[in-house]
């Protein structure tokens, strides 16, 4: 038993060796492609600088599988060749990289007390030509939600026009198109399905579609809320919810002055409910739940 137990020092180094060999490989990792700390921290520095997204080391896995896609879909075997082309180039491939790296989670009429708010406020002055802005648009659950709540409040004579961007071309591509599964409008009253929406038939059979009334009010562009923001008219209400969270303190506050300058003096910002901007009050002010008045 010794005998068979007992390894040489030179035999022992080999297969250390031929360990170390295969622990580094992408199949010993239950990877596909090889994944270093190196590689992280090189996509954590592009995605900061091209859209202030601050991503913490708890993020290895999410950002290894969503971008892991680019180099099958770009033929790269390897993450360090696809962020060299990706640095050498300035193409249409850094918006995939940074759409594989947003995050959108979204629901219709998600966090509902916002939305009575908004109604109380457009019902307190009918009258007024109203300029909103959703700056997380996503695939658009919450740009509709806000335009019924619009709609419904200030009826059918009355006048606003609803700016919807974000970063993530594909899902804004979604949202103006309105079209989604049956599934994924339940939670919608019966009322407000049959006042805006059409119900698919034959082939769209499952689906629901916008109505064109609905749709009318809406605009829908690609902004990065890190650049100066491309509006001239200012506006009257702000929703910028759940964004506030993937940018560190330094570009949370660059982001809210660039959203106070578009915003009217008094306007209201609706942020989301884990952000808390009490270090930019001479910016804005608490008045409800996670709403701010622009100072």
């Amino acid at each position: 038993m010794l005998l068979q137990n007992r390894t040489t020092p030179r035999t022992a180094s080999a297969a250390q060796a031929f360990a170390s060999d295969a622990e580094e490989g992408p199949l010993a990792q239950g990877r596909e492609f090889v994944w270093t700390d190196g590689d992280f921290t090189r996509i954590k520095a592009l995605i900061y600088k091209k859209a202030g997204i601050s991503l913490h080391d708890g993020k290895h896995a999410m950002v290894y599988s969503r971008v892991s896609r680019r180099l099958r879909d770009t033929g790269h075997e390897s993450f360090k060749t696809y962020l060299d082309a990706l640095e050498q180039h300035d193409g249409p491939e850094w918006q995939e990289f940074i759409n594989a790296l947003t995050t959108n989670l979204t629901a219709f009429f998600r966090e509902q007390h916002h939305f009575t708010i908004l109604d109380e406020l457009l019902r307190s002055q009918r009258t007024q030509a109203w300029r909103i802005w959703c700056s997380a648009a996503s695939t658009g659950e919450e740009p509709y939600s806000i335009a019924m709540t619009a709609t419904e409040a200030l009826g059918t004579s009355g006048s606003f026009h609803l700016v919807n961007s974000d970063i993530d071309t594909k899902v804004l591509a979604t949202a103006a198109r309105g079209v989604y599964k049956s599934d994924g409008v339940k939670g919608l009253s019966t009322e407000r399905l049959q006042r805006f929406f059409m119900r698919g038939k034959g082939d769209n059979a499952g689906l629901m579609r916008v109505k064109p009334e609905l749709q009318k009010h809406m605009e829908f562009l690609s902004v990065n809320l890190i650049h100066e923001l491309p509006f001239r008219e200012p506006f009257d209400v702000v929703f910028c919810r759940n964004v506030m969270i993937y940018f560190d303190a330094m570009t949370q506050r660059q982001v809210l002055e660039r959203i106070h300058r578009v915003m009217k003096p008094g306007g209201m910002l609706f942020v989301g409910h884990a952000e808390n901007f009490s270090d930019a009050r001479n910016l804005f002010v608490l008045r409800g739940k996670t709403v701010y008045e622009r100072i």
